[in-house]
């Protein structure tokens, strides 16, 4: 019988001509089969070391058959044309790459009684968003529209704080019955944790809170509906803002931004989201504007995005204040100068949205 071993060591005594080892060293032997009296495999080389590989196979198979016991021996050799290797650069993988391309439309509902549903967005954390997101909702409720606000950062949850309310909300015939400040019907993941608890959550388990919030939350009534849900999206376009644009069509989306490239940059991938999910951007806004951030970035980079440019608000501490202190700054001094350029935006946001 013949042993493998012996196959290997005399195509190893025949030395490959470009790389100076043995065959089987060098990578040349393909395929190898050793059987009982027997022995095969094949010389893979390129189609034009052909004629140079010739006498390598000769010597091969005369290699093999002077092996004791060797009966038969088939060493075929191949030329192929190997394609030429092209250029790489790193990149993503192919599933990555896949998960930003816009996908097939989801069959989605609007949540039950809720005419409108806008998103207020950042791309980036630290910008305010929260801040004028809740101050816009009061702002569309100082429009006389019915007005409810929904915090989806599951994970720094703010809402709480800035409308100075707590306590886990009711359950009331299968529907979770959301807290009212301000004029505003409120809900956040913040009312059903302790406040000091760290949301160690991955994706999927965000995901859910945010469907179980936007679902299950009684947001209007038949004979009263909600005329716009208001949602403060947290920062990036990870899961969860992928989960709502899944769940619910949303009616339109506000950017927030500081006026730096470094925030406007993720602006800009924010509103890029929502173009590839067919929702419109209704303009951006430019918060913290002054010599601290700079101003007019806002301005330039809506012009840039052929998108409206909503208008700018201050660096102001009093805005910090009404939002730490629970009282927003809309509701609490609604002739300000503040409360004045909300009131401008929010006509530009209801006039947008048909409301």
């Amino acid at each position: 019988m013949v042993e493998r071993s012996a196959v290997i060591a005399a195509l190893d005594a025949i030395i490959d001509p470009v790389s100076g080892q043995g065959m089987v060293a060098a990578g040349l032997v393909q395929g190898l089969v050793v059987a009982e009296d027997r022995a095969g495999f094949a010389l893979e080389v390129d189609h034009t070391q052909a004629a140079a590989y010739a006498p390598v196979r000769d010597a091969a198979e005369a290699a093999l058959k002077a092996i004791p016991g060797m009966a038969r021996v088939s060493v075929i050799l191949t030329a192929e044309t190997k394609p030429a290797a092209a250029s790489r650069t790193a990149s993503l993988s192919k599933a990555a790459a896949d998960q930003g391309r816009a996908k097939a439309p989801v069959p989605t509902d609007r949540p039950t009684h809720v005419r409108r549903v806008l998103a207020v967005a950042s791309g980036k954390g630290g910008v305010g968003k929260s801040t004028v997101a809740v101050n816009l909702a009061a702002a569309l409720s100082a429009r006389g529209l019915s007005v409810g606000i929904l915090d989806a950062d599951v994970y720094g949850p703010s809402l709480p704080t800035m409308l100075c309310i707590s306590g886990q909300p009711a359950y009331e015939n299968g529907a979770i019955v959301p807290h009212v400040a301000h004029g505003l019907k409120a809900m956040s993941v913040g009312l059903l944790t302790k406040m000091d608890d760290a949301m160690i959550w991955r994706g999927p388990m965000a995901s859910q809170a945010i469907t179980q919030m936007l679902t299950q939350t009684r947001w209007g009534t038949a004979d009263a509906p909600l005329d716009v849900l208001v949602v403060d999206l947290p920062p990036g376009t990870g899961d969860v803002q992928l989960t709502l644009i899944q769940k619910t069509p949303l009616d339109g989306a506000v950017i927030v931004s500081t006026p730096q490239e470094v925030a406007l940059a993720d602006a800009r991938r924010a509103h890029t989201l929502f173009q590839r999910v067919n929702v419109p951007t209704l303009g951006l806004i430019e918060n913290m504007s002054g010599p601290v951030f700079g101003e007019g970035g806002g301005r330039a980079e809506a012009e840039r995005l052929y998108i409206p440019f909503l208008g700018t608000l201050p660096l102001d501490a009093a805005l910090r204040e009404g939002g730490d202190a629970g009282r927003p700054l809309v509701a609490s001094y609604p002739h300000g100068d503040i409360a004045g350029r909300f009131a401008e935006m929010a006509a530009h946001v209801s006039a947008a949205l048909g409301l």
